[in-house]
């Protein structure tokens, strides 16, 4: 069967996220307020064929450890649909 799956990677907490730094610096030359912290990340879609929805995640979980994240950096967060 095939499993929609939705990989979230984020920066770390404890790190600088400069983008994300961009980003909230222009929303304040917009004049936007209210926002207090931006962070950005990706969001990844896999198609995977799997026996299950375990199965499936655990290759998610493999491709984003192997490839898809980098853990000195960032984390992930996988969840199966």
């Amino acid at each position: 069967m095939t499993y929609t799956v939705q990989i979230k990677v984020m920066p770390l907490k404890e790190l600088l996220d400069p983008q994300g730094k961009a980003v909230m610096g222009g929303l304040e030359n917009l004049g936007l307020s209210g926002v207090e912290d931006v962070r950005i990340g990706k969001n990844i879609t896999l198609q995977v064929n799997a026996d299950s929805p375990d199965k499936a995640k655990q290759i998610a979980e493999e491709a984003s450890k192997k490839l898809l994240a980098n853990p000195v950096m960032e984390y992930f967060e996988v969840s199966v649909n």
